[in-house]
C-alpha cells in the first residue's frame, strides 16, 4: 500500500505536465481558416476574372420553347366531305392531298357559267349584226326622205297650178264666162291641192324624224360594241369572270398541303359538310421551327439580332447542341399581352421582373440531324460579344 501511493502522485502529476502545450490548437485553426479564407478569395478573384473576361460575354436562360408558325388548313367553298386521306402526326409534303369535297356543285356552277359566256358571246354577234342592220336603215330613211321631198314638190306644183286656175276663173265668173259647176270644180281643186302640200310637207318631216330615230338607234348599238372584241366586251369578260371563279371553285374542292410539315389537330370528318373558313387540322413545318427564349430585362442590355445562340433540348440532353441565332426581340414582355395583363396600380403592388421573348431561328440542317416538336423546353445561351 505504501509502493502504491508514490504511483497515484505521478499519475496525477502527468496532465500537469502536459497544460503548456495547449496553445498550439488556437494556432492551428487560425492557419485553417486564413488557408480557407485565401482559398475563398482565390477563388472570387478567379470568378471575378472569368466572369470578366468570358462569363459577362453570355447570357442563358431555361426558360425557351420550341415554337413554329402553324398552317392552318380551311376550305375555300362550301360542300360536303367526300375524302380524308391524312391522320394527325401523319408527314405532308407541300402540294399532297388531304381532303376531297364533293365537287357536284361546282361542276354544275361551272357548266353554268360556261353556257352564260356562250350567250354573252352571242349576244355580241347579235349586236354587231344589227349596227349593219341599223346602218342599212339609216340609208333606206334618207331615200325616204328624198321621195318624199319629190312628192312635196309634185304637190307644190299642184297647188301651184289649182291656185292659178281658180284665180282666173274667179276673174272671169262676174263676167258669165265661167258655169258655177267649173268654179267650183276650180274651188276644190284648189282645196285639194293644199291638203296634198300639207301632207307631202308632212311626209318630208316624217321621213326626217324617221332617220333621225334610226341614227339614234345605230348610234347607241355602235356605243355598245366600240372598242371592243368578241373577247374584250365587257359583257363577254363579266361571263369569264364568272367561268374562272366557278373553275376555281371546282379546283378548290380539293385541299391540298400549304406546307411541308406534320398533321396536328385533325377536325374532319368523311361526310361532314364544312364552311368557308373552318379549320380542318393544322400542319406544323417541323424543318421550319425557331425557339422564343424568354430573358430577363436585365440580362437585354447587349443582345442584338445577329448574335449566335447555342441550344439545348431537354429532349436529346446535354450531347445535343444546336446553333441558331437571334432574329429579333418581341414588342412587349409575356405579361403585357397576357388575356389579363398584370393591374400594377394598387397599394399592396410587388414589382417583378419581366421577360422578354427573344427569337431564335435554327439551323435546319441540324433540325432534320436531330428534329423537334413545337412546346419543348430549351436551354439557350447568347454570345452577346458578337455585334
Amino acid at each position: 500500500m505504501a509502493d502504491a501511493e508514490p504511483n497515484l502522485h505521478v499519475a496525477n502529476a502527468a496532465p500537469e505536465a502536459a497544460a503548456p502545450e495547449a496553445p498550439a490548437k488556437p494556432s492551428l485553426r487560425r492557419r485553417l481558416l486564413t488557408g480557407i479564407a485565401g482559398a475563398v478569395l482565390v477563388a472570387g478573384v478567379g470568378y471575378g476574372g472569368w466572369y470578366a473576361l468570358v462569363g459577362s460575354h453570355y447570357i442563358s436562360t431555361d426558360n425557351a420553347y420550341v415554337g413554329a408558325d402553324t398552317a392552318s388548313v380551311t376550305p375555300m367553298v362550301a360542300a360536303q366531305v367526300a375524302g380524308v386521306a391524312v391522320s394527325d402526326t401523319q408527314v405532308v409534303k407541300k402540294g399532297d392531298i388531304l381532303v376531297q369535297l364533293d365537287d357536284s356543285d361546282a361542276r354544275i356552277a361551272l357548266a353554268q357559267a360556261e353556257a352564260d359566256l356562250a350567250k354573252a358571246r352571242r349576244q355580241y354577234g347579235q349586236t354587231s349584226a344589227t349596227s349593219a342592220a341599223l346602218a342599212a336603215q339609216v340609208q333606206a330613211r334618207s331615200a325616204d326622205i328624198s321621195r318624199a321631198r319629190a312628192q312635196l314638190v309634185a304637190a307644190e306644183a299642184d297647188y301651184e297650178k289649182a291656185r292659178v286656175d281658180l284665180a282666173r276663173r274667179q276673174r272671169l265668173a262676174p263676167n258669165g264666162a265661167v258655169s258655177g259647176e267649173e268654179l267650183t270644180s276650180a274651188t276644190n281643186a284648189f282645196s285639194s291641192a293644199r291638203a296634198n302640200l300639207e301632207l307631202a310637207r308632212a311626209g318630208v318631216a316624217q321621213a326626217n324624224s324617221t332617220r333621225g330615230a334610226a341614227s339614234g338607234e345605230l348610234a347607241a348599238n355602235n356605243a355598245l360594241i366600240s372598242g371592243t372584241t368578241a373577247n374584250s366586251a365587257p359583257e363577254v369578260l363579266a361571263a369569264q369572270a364568272r367561268v374562272d371563279q366557278a373553275r376555281l371553285d371546282l379546283t378548290r374542292t380539293v385541299i391540298r398541303a400549304p406546307v411541308d410539315g406534320v398533321v396536328t389537330r385533325r377536325a374532319v370528318q368523311v361526310g361532314q359538310r364544312v364552311a368557308p373558313g373552318a379549320q380542318l387540322m393544322l400542319i406544323v413545318p417541323v424543318g421550319q421551327l425557331y425557339v422564343d427564349a424568354n430573358f430577363k430585362e436585365g440580362q437585354l442590355t447587349k443582345v442584338k439580332v445577329g448574335q449566335p445562340v447555342t441550344l439545348k433540348s431537354d429532349l436529346y440532353g446535354g450531347g445535343v447542341e444546336y446553333h441558331g441565332k437571334v432574329v429579333g426581340l418581341s414588342g412587349g414582355t409575356g405579361s403585357s399581352f397576357a388575356l389579363i395583363p398584370a393591374q400594377n396600380a394598387t397599394g399592396n403592388w410587388i414589382k417583378v421582373v419581366q421577360r422578354l421573348p427573344v427569337r431564335v431561328a435554327l439551323d435546319p440542317k441540324e433540325l432534320a440531324a436531330h428534329p423537334l416538336r413545337v412546346g419543348l423546353s430549351m436551354d439557350a445561351e447568347i454570345d452577346v460579344s458578337k455585334n
